[in-house]
């Protein structure tokens, strides 16, 4: 069995013209064409299609997309990770929505609101064991304090950066920017000035060129880090330009 173009498209809440650019860039290739010129889907397409759509979700870019899909060929092992990634964005978005709707129902009632219980899924201290197993307790102990100490327009500021620094880096990557050409070791250097003006961290404490190797191989080997940038590919490019800049600075 297979579907049309327009089937697909309606069914997968995109346009038949973003899977026609698909198909130009090599990304997903139609099953067969009719003698009408209809491009026809059928399920391994379509299997293919979900995945691009959820590493899409993601925040990849198409060239990182293609390399993930390249690489991990096997679709059971990979939807097995996006469906756990999905699992707990659920399980954090239901949290939300349950706490918003209880604040709600709690103001239109009158009555006092009770903060253990508007918060819930909107904890910043979800990755802490992690961050203390990593870097030790006093570096998690430092980084909080200086987060909770922002008011929100501060915090806004710092994760506009963040976000405006990971662009850039995916942006470099996909114009196959040298690691160690001028414009990636700008990169490198306001990468350096970011994470130097995170208390806690080795960066913060002096053990820069240690920091920037050991920080440089995470991205490339935990997909949650390596989505910052593109995937595993701008993930790898993020590395070797630290590495290069650690070279030549620290």
């Amino acid at each position: 069995m297979d579907w049309s173009v327009q089937q697909i498209a309606k069914l997968a809440g995109t346009t038949s013209r973003t899977l026609r650019h698909y198909d130009a860039v090599g990304l997903l290739k139609p099953s067969r064409v009719g003698e009408n010129g209809y491009r026809y889907y059928d399920q391994t397409a379509l299997l293919r299609l979900q995945r691009i759509l959820l590493l899409r979700d993601l925040g990849l870019g198409l060239p990182a997309i293609a390399g993930v899909l390249d690489r991990d060929q096997e679709a059971g092992p990979a939807l097995a990770a996006h469906l756990k990634w999905l699992q707990q964005e659920y399980d954090r978005l239901a949290r939300q929505i349950a706490s918003v709707q209880h604040t709600l129902k709690e103001v239109k009632a009158g009555r006092e609101l009770m903060a253990e219980k508007m918060f819930d899924g909107f904890d910043h201290t979800e990755y802490k064991g992690e961050v203390e197993q990593r870097w030790g307790k006093d570096a998690y102990a430092q980084g909080d304090a200086w987060w909770r100490g922002m008011d929100g327009a501060e915090k806004d500021g710092w994760k506009e950066r963040s976000a405006r620094l990971s662009q850039d880096w995916i942006a470099a990557a996909e114009a196959g920017i040298a690691p160690d050409a001028p414009e990636a070791q700008d990169l490198a250097r306001r990468h350096v000035e970011w994470l130097t003006g995170i208390p806690g961290t080795p960066a913060a404490g002096g053990n820069l060129a240690g920091y920037l190797s050991g920080l440089g191989e995470m991205y490339v080997a935990d997909q949650r880090f390596a989505a910052n940038y593109g995937g595993t590919a701008g993930a790898t490019f993020v590395r070797d330009a630290l590495q290069a800049y650690a070279a030549k600075n620290l």
